[in-house]
């Protein structure tokens, strides 16, 4: 029977995460002759082609896809047996990852992490923060072993932990216009200046969706990765930015700005999510983080159900 090895498998994954043969030898630190061999060895040991090559670089065959899976879960396999036989040898130290998106960041250190490190010196951190697309990326390449974000597309690579409504809401100037009507929907905001983070982010990507379905056209004056940018234009009176309300509710001191629901109901019907890799069996350390962040975080805390896996 045939089985990848380290070197195999850590080859592979670089060349599928980088999306070439150069850039994956400039990361592991071969070269490219090296690589490019180690991947035609293991295409003529499977007996199928594995990479379509193309001058932009490679992409998975359906053949490939189902060797990333088997990788992948050999890599957390190695992970999850790593834990279990440091904890007979009596080591505690532990490493976890998480990727956030930059609205739940407040939350997840004030609410989540403030009280687990308490309870967990041994444990290590590395926090992220990125857009939707990125944390579903992070969490799908086992690159990340937790992910909390908005929003997020329905795929078989993430299963969702637990879920929360989180209606998208506009933040407006205090007196604002809009402040004194009944009911705020999005064609009503676009007649005045507005702020967004970039595609890829769950609320530009709900808003892009709401705003097609409509035929109106979304026309930001100020576009920003950065959500502390978002509430600033807001706060100077610059004009309106779109977020979740726990992403307004712990940063922005009161009556700095108006936060309205959005009425449109696909607006409405918008929720956070806590992540974790589909089929992946969690360490301790990992399974015992994410219990936590579900009880502890304000963004699911309460009103939060228990998804069902995300596929």
């Amino acid at each position: 029977m045939m089985t990848l090895d380290r070197r195999d498998i850590r080859i592979y994954l670089a060349v599928h995460r980088y999306g070439s043969i150069r850039a994956a030898s400039d990361q592991l630190g071969l070269a490219p002759s090296v690589v490019s061999r180690q991947i035609a060895d293991l295409e003529a040991q499977l007996g199928v082609t594995l990479f379509e090559r193309s001058s932009k670089g490679v992409r998975l065959t359906d053949a490939g896809n189902l060797v990333l899976e088997h990788a992948r879960h050999v890599v957390e396999e190695a992970g999850f047996l790593q834990e279990q036989l440091a904890d007979l040898r009596g080591i505690q130290q532990r490493n976890i990852r998480i990727h956030c998106g930059e609205g739940f960041l407040a939350d997840f250190i004030r609410n989540g992490l403030a009280g687990f490190v308490s309870h967990s010196p041994h444990v290590r951190y590395e926090l992220l923060i990125g857009s939707t697309d990125t944390v579903v990326a992070a969490l799908a390449n086992g690159e990340s072993d937790i992910g909390i974000a908005y929003n997020p597309p329905v795929t078989g690579s993430v299963r969702s932990i637990v879920s929360a409504s989180h209606p998208l809401c506009v933040v407006m100037p205090p007196g604002h216009a809009l402040a004194g009507l009944p009911q705020v929907r999005l064609a009503d905001c676009l007649a005045f200046p507005l702020a967004l983070l970039p595609r890829g982010h769950g609320t530009t990507d709900l808003l892009a969706r709401v705003a097609s379905d409509s035929g109106l056209a979304l026309a930001p004056q100020l576009m920003t990765t950065s959500i502390d940018a978002l509430r600033r234009f807001v706060t100077a009176g610059l004009g309106l930015a779109f977020l979740p309300r726990a992403s307004v509710a712990m940063d922005l001191a009161e009556g700095a700005a108006v936060v309205r629901e959005l009425a449109d109901l696909a607006l409405l019907g918008a929720t956070a999510h806590l992540m974790v890799r589909a089929r992946r069996r969690l360490p301790a350390s990992v399974a015992q983080l994410a219990g936590h962040l579900e009880r502890s975080m304000a963004s699911f805390a309460d009103v939060a159900q228990r998804a069902t896996p995300r596929s």
